[in-house]
């Protein structure tokens, strides 16, 4: 440790304010800077220099980064995917929807044109037919 004066570096004396005249004073120990360590403790194994274990954190949190932005764009196209799946299902179920009730409308059209009263006047009007003034019925034993 360098020894140095207590108020002037290059002055072993100074000016004695209290009695008015010049004094001697002790050199004071003031400590030199010493190296900085690192804020952070790493291990050194087998001299290798610092650099060599940053880079493989460094490594490892890319190889974490790079797998944990996989699964990200896996979850997101798995959700794209289900989303995709599940307009073509309303699709699909909106087209079942209208067929059902075309299916309806046909059945109603079919059961209009089976009406007997319909039949009855195409038959008389179409074909010229009439219905017969007596009706006999047999009926055997």
């Amino acid at each position: 440790m360098a020894l140095r004066a207590a108020r002037r570096l290059d002055y072993d004396y100074d000016y004695d304010y209290e009695y008015g005249r010049e004094a001697y004073r002790e050199p004071v120990e003031v400590p030199t800077e010493q190296p900085r360590k690192p804020k952070l403790k790493a291990i050194k194994n087998d001299n290798k220099p610092m650099s060599v274990l940053n880079t493989r954190l460094r490594s490892r949190a890319q190889v974490m980064f790079l797998a944990f932005a996989a699964l990200a764009m896996a979850v997101t196209v798995s959700s794209g995917i289900s989303a995709s799946r599940g307009y073509a299902l309303v699709a699909v179920q909106t087209r079942a929807q209208n067929m059902e009730q075309e299916n309806e409308r046909l059945r109603v059209e079919i059961a209009r044109l089976k009406a007997p009263g319909r039949i009855a006047e195409i038959a008389q009007k179409e074909l010229h037919m009439q219905t017969p003034t007596k009706m006999y019925f047999a009926h055997e034993k």
